[in-house]
Formats: C-alpha cells, sequence, structure tokens
C-alpha cells in the first residue's frame, strides 16, 4: 500500500477499515476508548486534506442482524472521542448507502453499520467487497487488529481500488514497529500471539518462527499445539484440521533452533515485569532481561 500522506485526498471519499470492536458494559457504555483513539490521527489526516470518510468496522461476532452488536450504540463515544460529529448510516452497502454519502458535506465523517452484519464479510465474498467499494473512492486500512484476516472489508476489497488504496496511519506505525523488532531489535526476541483461531495466524506464525527466538502462543489456539504434540485438551476448542500444520511449524521450530511454548491459562506481568522489556500492542514483546509472572502460569514446552 502507498502513502497515504503524499495523496491528494480534496473531495474524495476516503473508506476507512477501522477497528471499533470496542468493550461494551450491560448498559451499552464503551469501557474502553483505545482502539477509537487510535484511529484518529488517520481520520484527522483525510479531512485535513480535504476528505470525506467514511467508517467501516466490525462489532463483536454477531449472527445475522443483532441489535446488541450495532454500531449506532458507539456513535456517541466515536464523537466525543474523535472530535468529530459523525454521521451514522443503519447499512454498509447498497443504494441507500451510497445516497446518504453521496450527500455528505466534504469533511464529514459517517460509520456505517456493521459489517458482520453480513456473513459474506468474514467468508471474504468477493460480490460484497464490490459493494463495499461502491461507496468511495479511495480505501484505507487501519485496522491493524482485524488486517491479518482474508475477509472482504481487509483483503478482498483492497483489490478493486489498484493504486489507490493505503495504510492507515496506525497500521503504518504498527508495521514499522514489529519489523524493527523482528528484524533490528536486541537479542532475544520473544513473540507472544493470542486468539481462538490458528487459521487466522498461519502465516504470521510461519514468518515469526525465522525471526524471532521464541514464540508464547496462548489464548484458544494454543489447544490445536497442545494437541498435536499429543497434550490432553478436554473440550477445548480445538482446529483439527490444522493439526499438520501445527506440527509442521513445531517441527520447524525445532530444526531453526527456536522455542515454542504454550500456555492454556492467561500469562499475569506484575508493574515491575514491564519495565524490563519494550511492549507493542498484543503481538510482540522485546525482552532484555528475564521476567517472572506472577501467580501459576501453566506452560507445554
Amino acid at each position: 500500500m502507498s502513502d497515504l500522506e503524499k495523496q491528494d485526498l480534496k473531495n474524495k471519499k476516503v473508506i476507512v477499515r477501522v477497528d471499533l470492536n470496542v468493550p461494551l458494559d450491560d448498559n451499552d457504555n464503551v469501557t474502553d476508548t483505545t482502539r477509537i483513539l487510535a484511529c484518529k490521527e488517520t481520520i484527522d489526516l483525510i479531512l485535513e486534506k480535504g476528505g470525506t470518510c467514511i467508517l467501516i468496522s466490525h462489532l463483536g461476532r454477531p449472527k445475522g442482524k443483532e441489535n446488541k452488536f450495532s454500531l449506532k450504540k458507539i456513535v456517541d463515544t466515536v464523537s466525543r472521542v474523535l472530535n468529530q460529529p459523525i454521521f451514522f448510516y443503519q447499512d454498509c452497502i447498497g443504494q441507500g448507502a451510497q445516497e446518504a454519502i453521496s450527500k455528505l458535506d466534504q469533511g464529514s465523517v459517517i460509520l456505517m453499520e456493521n459489517l458482520r452484519f453480513y456473513q459474506e464479510e468474514t467468508l471474504g465474498d468477493r460480490v460484497f467487497a464490490k459493494s463495499l467499494s461502491e461507496l468511495g473512492d479511495i480505501y484505507v486500512n487501519d485496522a491493524f487488529g482485524t488486517c491479518h484476516r482474508e475477509h472482504a472489508s481487509t483483503a478482498v476489497i483492497a483489490e478493486y481500488f489498484k493504486n489507490k488504496k493505503f495504510a492507515g496511519k496506525l497500521l503504518q506505525k504498527e508495521l514499522k514497529a514489529i519489523n524493527q523488532i523482528a528484524n533490528d531489535g536486541k537479542k532475544p526476541v520473544l513473540a507472544i500471539l493470542g486468539g481462538a483461531k490458528v487459521s487466522s495466524k498461519l502465516s504470521i506464525l510461519y514468518n515469526l518462527i525465522r525471526n524471532v527466538d521464541k514464540i508464547i502462543i496462548g489464548g484458544g489456539m494454543a489447544y490445536t499445539f497442545i494437541k498435536a504434540k499429543g497434550g490432553q485438551i478436554g473440550n477445548s476448542l480445538v482446529e483439527n484440521e490444522l493439526i499438520t500444520n501445527a506440527r509442521e511449524i513445531l517441527g520447524l521450530a525445532q530444526k531453526l533452533d527456536k522455542q515454542i511454548m504454550l500456555t492454556d491459562l492467561d500469562l499475569k506481568i506484575t508493574k515491575n515485569d514491564l519495565k524490563k522489556f519494550t511492549f507493542y500492542l498484543n503481538v510482540l514483546f522485546l525482552l532484555n532481561k528475564d521476567f517472572h509472572t506472577q501467580g501459576k502460569l501453566k506452560i507445554h514446552s
């Protein structure tokens, strides 16, 4: 993706894939605005350059159109954090959505409804991606937490923009940070990965194992590796179809003299531990010294 800062965005409608998958309490109040604030720099840049922002995102894991996962619930919070008036439209594709966008004044920001109200989003459906692409002139991906997924709004949509697709400011920063750690960081380098599925992080694992010294795998994805090593996982989440891939990654680690550690509990780190290493999101940790965890941690090595 090219350099967004150098582009002429005046009078352009810019589709921005952001990550507004924020936590909500029982009263639908946003309890952590970190992800909203993270996309502010990109949105401000587009507006300063005369563009109009069309924000697309998901929230939760709805099964069809479920009101409890509507992005309308967070519009006021998004407006407050971004310090911008935010329009909202109750869909993310279609003629109605296009008409709503066409009526916006230059420099406006509109948030479209939850992408995952359509199962085509997570399936990477090309027709759905094409419909999303028709909302604007330029595509910007600033959703670092979801850009590894081959979804319609992250991977497929970019194919419809050729030389008009760009990485947002957040994505640029995180990619630079990861490259610095993996390629130029002090040794040893430890990567910590979490999440439910191995399938969404296969390419990351194959690349990391060649560039870091150790990997700790936690969350639901750890159980696929534990089972691949012959461990007992009971009724825990597992992707049986990826057992072969897991064994291949474990074998590659052994061949390269790298270490993969698997944990089926959360890693608890004290404030003193935080002083001993530099933290980049929830993907990579650069360790300068050994650290100790607070409480019990079950490691499968």
